[in-house]
């Protein structure tokens, strides 16, 4: 399988992510200092919690209406919306604007308008990466789509942090103009990939839309397949969380590589590692995995992922914290993209967008899981959380262990009738 042979879709989208994820990696990462700044750390938090929230619930419409209305309807209007949303939020921190506190609460809402987008479109355009790739590209897409996203993260984060103090006004003029272009490319040239046999909305839309989602919870494969996605996942999240706070308190100064170290340094460089070995290794580590059955690669590398997790979750040294890093990464190289894959198999045609819009509770569920480990770590000793953690990653992956043979079978299916 090569580049050039996905479908025109893929490409755009591939294309597209980087693009909007490199300049918006410049900016979202560091509004919450912005808006600190400007309105206070307690009600910054109420505000970007509220955001969450609203972008959370607006991922269930977008679901159930991209399975009732086609893909690209909704994609295009939540691009157009975030068009809008970016030039308001460029203007509203514009030279001309003298006001600290007004430019800070257009910001916020817009970034809530922005948020609303990625919920309507979040699950459209997942669905319609499964709807144009098959089985046997999916694991090789979903590991460029992972890499490509990990690039735009490492440079986008990297100018942002020389960029975004001194140049807020003209990174949002620059974002205005790719949020453009991103709208042109789904209304001009994405190709809507699913005609809905279902294309009236009833009048009483959110009793259909629980009855859409009743189906989906109903998918008991499907719920332990995110079930354990979501608790091997938080471990990796706990290193923003839990992890960070611990490293600041108990990690003594030391040296690495004729460098001291503490903890808050000690957390950047773990961070930084992990995304530059995911940009480097990414292409090697996907060449080898295929030499072998997915299910051998994608157990190894929960294994490798969750014995590094853990074990950060635990030392203090910076050299072993350094070497179990890079197996961690490994091991995260190996099971995503498969993990993906097995996800793609699961949903029906017809409710893709429903079954994505779930799915895309899991990265909300790991994050609210790991901000709650920061308050358990506060009265449970180091061992015992790493213990926590350690559970939870076993029923990870027993429920994987669980699952997954009846996704070999459906897979199997899916390709003897290809």
């Amino acid at each position: 399988m090569r580049f050039k042979d996905f479908h025109p879709n893929i490409k755009i989208r591939i294309f597209e992510s980087l693009l909007s994820g490199s300049i918006g990696a410049m900016i979202y990462p560091f509004m919450a200092i912005y808006l600190a700044e400007r309105v206070g750390e307690s009600l910054t938090g109420i505000l970007l919690i509220i955001n969450i929230a609203v972008g959370f619930l607006v991922g269930f419409y977008g679901g159930y209406y991209a399975d009732t209305i086609g893909r690209k309807k909704i994609m295009a209007i939540a691009e157009t919306l975030r068009f809008i949303s970016v030039i308001v939020m460029a203007f509203a921190n514009g030279p001309w604007i003298h006001s600290d506190l007004a430019a800070a609460y257009i910001t916020i809402a817009m970034m809530t308008v922005n948020s609303i987008c990625w919920g309507l479109a979040g699950p459209a355009a997942s669905a319609m990466l499964i709807d144009v790739s098959t089985p046997e590209n999916r694991k090789f897409m979903y590991g460029i789509t992972y890499w490509t996203n990990n690039l735009s993260i490492a440079l986008g984060g990297l100018a942002g942090g020389y960029l975004f103090k001194d140049y807020l006004f003209e990174l949002l003029v620059g974002l205005s103009f790719v949020s453009l272009i991103s709208a042109m490319l789904v209304i001009f040239f994405i190709q809507e990939t699913y005609v809905p046999v279902k294309k009236e909305i009833k009048k009483n839309v959110l009793a259909d839309i629980l009855s859409s989602y009743r189906l989906v919870f109903k998918d008991t494969t499907f719920i332990l397949f995110i079930v354990a996605y979501l608790l091997v996942l938080s471990l990796e999240f706990h290193l923003s969380n839990y992890v960070s706070v611990r490293l600041s308190q108990d990690m003594p100064a030391q040296q690495l590589f004729h460098f001291s170290v503490d903890g808050f340094n000690m957390l950047g460089i773990l961070r930084t590692e992990n995304t530059l070995l995911v940009v480097l290794l990414a292409v090697l580590v996907s060449k080898l995995a295929a030499r072998f059955k997915d299910k051998r690669v994608f157990f190894l590398g929960l294994g490798l992922y969750a014995v590094g997790y853990l074990t950060i979750s635990y030392s203090s040294h910076a050299i072993l914290l350094l070497t179990v890093m890079v197996i961690a990464t490994v091991g995260e190289l190996m099971f995503v993209p498969i993990e993906q894959s097995y996800l793609a198999d699961i949903p029906p045609e017809e409710l893709r967008s429903s079954y994505m819009a779930v799915s895309g509770m899991v990265y909300r569920g790991a994050m609210a899981i790991a901000a709650v480990s920061i308050t358990l770590g506060h009265f449970i000793p180091r061992m015992g959380m790493t213990l926590i953690f350690m559970v939870m990653a076993c029923i990870g992956i027993t429920l994987f262990l669980k699952v997954l043979p009846t996704l070999e079978e459906k897979r199997l299916k899916q390709k003897q009738t290809a």
